[in-house]
């Protein structure tokens, strides 16, 4: 589970294996953190599985995604609801940027029209699919042998 975590993270954050090893390499952490340097073709074996890190590495890299170490290995896939997040969590960030009270509410509506929509959207077509079959069957029902 790890290391499909951790190029998950890796390629939604947007960089390549050199560019992140670059990155935790400028991380201003602990001495013990900073002991060997990360290259990219250390990450890209962490990701193929071929090679495991160590528990300062992934400590760094939980650091960097700021995620919980848990995450980064695999052992916690919890749901969560998004509307708690919304509606509990002042310090929500999109694309970098800190988001306002008015814009948690604003992606909030989206969020829930379009699920509110898809929703309707799914309703009809079950009402669709059930009048046609009706039809279907009113038709066969009718017919002369």
């Amino acid at each position: 589970m790890f290391p499909e975590q951790l190029k998950a993270l890796r390629k939604g954050s947007g960089y390549t294996l050199s560019q992140l090893a670059n990155e935790l390499n400028k991380l201003e952490l602990d001495d013990q953190l900073n002991v060997h340097p990360n290259s990219g073709p250390q990450i890209g074996s962490w990701e193929r599985g071929i090679n495991t890190p160590s528990y300062y590495e992934v400590m760094k890299l939980a650091i960097f995604f700021d995620v919980s170490m848990d995450f980064i290995v695999g052992r916690i896939n919890q749901q969560i609801d998004i509307e708690k997040i919304f509606a509990a969590n002042n310090n929500l960030i999109f694309d970098g940027k800190h988001l306002s009270g008015k814009e948690r509410a604003e992606s909030y509506n989206l969020l829930k029209g379009y699920f509110v929509g898809k929703e309707i959207k799914m309703g009809q077509r079950q009402s669709e699919l059930n009048s046609r079959e009706y039809k279907e069957i009113s038709f066969r029902l009718g017919e002369k042998k």
